[in-house]
């Protein structure tokens, strides 16, 4: 029940519709495919489309939430019930950095979700972890840092 309460309070906060940018300047190809995935991703998270979502993550695919950390059937079905419903993530920022075939993006984001039955809003720091495989990017980890302020440069390189 406390696993689920926590993750209920992050995705609350990290759901919705946003605009993604990327601080660094000029972006390549595929940094650019990895900002438009990342944002489909939140879309999909809104929507409970867990049919897409289920296509992005990969089958080790990890999630650490305030709450706890779960694999990606676990957080399929927290989506899938509305466990947390992430209902409005505004990103601020967003980077990319590609390390041969892993990407690590960066998104500061406010995230407005719905816990337990309750409306929250957080600042966070997202990571996601992307894995290449067979030309197509997998999510393979998701986490969830809570900031204590809004420093709108938080996310630089």
């Amino acid at each position: 029940m406390k696993y689920v309460l926590f993750g209920l309070l992050l995705i609350a906060s990290m759901q919705g519709l946003y605009a993604q940018e990327n601080t660094s300047g000029n972006i390549s190809k595929a940094e650019q495919e990895l900002l438009d995935l990342s944002k489909k991703k939140w879309q999909w998270m809104a929507e409970k489309n867990v049919d897409e979502l289920a296509d992005l993550f990969h089958d080790k695919s990890v999630y650490v939430h305030m709450g706890g950390s779960w694999g990606k059937q676990r957080e399929l079905d927290v989506i899938k019930i509305g466990g947390i419903w992430y209902k409005k993530a505004d990103v601020h920022n967003a980077s990319v950095n590609i390390i041969g075939n892993t990407a690590i993006l960066l998104n500061r984001i406010t995230l407005l979700a719905v816990v337990g039955g309750n409306e929250v809003t957080n600042p966070f720091i997202v990571t996601e972890v992307y894995v290449k495989v067979n030309d197509a990017w997998k999510l393979g980890s998701l986490s969830f840092t809570r900031l204590m302020t809004l420093d709108n440069n938080t996310v630089n390189h």
